[in-house]
């Protein structure tokens, strides 16, 4: 991850995590709508944000919400390998999982990559085959 990119997802982590320590839930929840966009091409910073709007929907008691953060933490990993990362998706049950959106926020326009991600695919792809080659 870049390190500008980096930065802003760790801020909008820190924040959405001050809002969930303070029983905000809603503001931490669109944060950690913000921190989905910045971090989703990072398997790591992706899943966690999945992981926590998962935990403001436990505590909200939002069970669609629930059940769709549960399904897309098991599509995290997949979907990194196959490039299955729409741009500006904010991450929440109430998208599509699949549905490309507009960044809207100016400030996250100049932040976030628009590059394609077919060459990080073939890259990803070749090493999980290498991996399946060296293990079988």
């Amino acid at each position: 991850m870049a390190s500008l990119l980096r930065l802003h997802y760790r801020l909008a982590m820190r924040d959405a995590k001050v809002a969930f320590a303070a029983h905000n839930y809603a503001q931490a929840f669109q944060l950690l709508e913000r921190a989905h966009v910045l971090g989703q091409r990072n398997v790591l910073a992706h899943w966690q944000s999945h992981w926590w709007m998962l935990r403001c929907g436990l505590r909200q008691g939002h069970r669609r919400e629930v059940f769709g953060q549960v399904l897309r933490l098991f599509a995290v990993v997949p979907g990194f390998v196959l490039g299955w990362v729409p741009l500006g998706n904010t991450g929440g049950a109430n998208v599509s999982a699949l549905q490309p959106m507009p960044i809207t926020d100016p400030t996250l326009r100049v932040i976030v990559p628009t590059y394609s991600c077919w060459w990080d695919v073939v890259i990803r792809i070749t090493v999980v085959a290498m991996i399946v080659f060296v293990w079988f």
